[in-house]
């Protein structure tokens, strides 16, 4: 198995068809076809199952297909660090981000490490902190921003200022500019909550003497506030996303004492060797 391989692979796998994928490649069918099956005979597994219009992915062709994403991916990064050890601090800084922090936190960073080093690129990742430490682990990203808790025992980190937890409802729900808003008050509501942070609000609803009604949890911010805005439910989210849905009915709330209070971190592996760019990016943050 080799990378031109794996880059024909990739592209039938996203087009669908032998004829899309060859015109994409720039090369004929019968080569493509060629490549494909002794890519099969290697592996010593079907990976498409293929019909008269259209081919799919088999189990097999989608783990590939997974992997070789990350497989050309980390060939990028590498190219780029041989280009920087030439050239200087340039190429492609790789960083993954949970939602929030990637429309909030990053974006003015960005702009002034961008005045310091204008020859390095940028391509963002975004997921749930379990998405990022994946990445992290093979290498696909340099740094990753990402919630607690976390096994620092993996990972160098920098722990970033601790934020708030804010109330998110569309308009109808409470009255605008009301007053922070006791626990209380969300006694009975059906309440939209991301995954890492069901423990910690249970905790809080129970030392107030009721059980929380999560009627929805997520590993996306962005859809808790899409649920919110519809009226669907009450959004607890970090105090960064307030600006991740602009243009929406919704209301933002302090919440009374006691409040809740997250944490985040900048990690990146004490495995693989930081790019000169990725250490003055982090350099940024201290």
């Amino acid at each position: 198995m080799d990378l031109r391989q794996l880059k024909y692979f990739l592209a039938v796998a996203e087009e669908g068809q032998i004829t899309k994928a060859a015109k994409r490649l720039n090369i004929t069918q019968p080569p493509l076809s060629q490549q494909l099956i002794l890519l099969e005979k290697e592996i010593g597994s079907r990976l498409f199952d293929r019909g008269k219009k259209h081919i799919r992915l088999t189990k097999a062709g989608n783990i590939l297909q997974r992997r070789a994403k990350q497989m050309m991916e980390l060939m990028g990064t590498t190219i780029n660090e041989l280009q920087e050890a030439t050239d200087g601090i340039s190429g492609r800084l790789a960083i993954g981000t949970i939602t929030s922090s990637g429309g909030s936190l990053l974006p003015n960073h960005i702009q002034e490490f961008r005045k310091c080093y204008p020859k390095v690129n940028f391509h963002l990742h975004q997921g749930e902190t379990q998405k990022i430490l994946e990445l992290l682990k093979v290498g696909i990203i340099e740094i990753g921003f990402v919630r607690f808790p976390v096994d620092y025992k993996l990972y160098d980190y920098l722990i970033l200022p601790e934020e708030s937890m804010v109330v998110a409802a569309n308009a109808n729900m409470f009255q605008p500019r009301m007053a922070p808003l006791e626990l209380c008050q969300l006694m009975g509501q059906p309440l939209l909550v991301h995954q890492r942070h069901v423990p910690m609000i249970t905790e809080l609803c129970r030392q107030g003497g009721f059980a929380p009604n999560f009627f929805c949890t997520s590993d996306d911010i962005t859809v808790l506030l899409i649920w919110a805005n519809l009226g669907l439910g009450i959004a607890i989210v970090p105090e960064s996303a307030i600006n991740l849905f602009p243009g929406s009915s919704l209301e933002f709330y302090e919440m009374a004492p006691p409040t809740i209070k997250t944490t985040s971190a900048i990690i990146w592996s004490k495995k693989h060797p930081l790019s000169a760019a990725a250490n003055h990016f982090i350099t940024l943050f201290k």
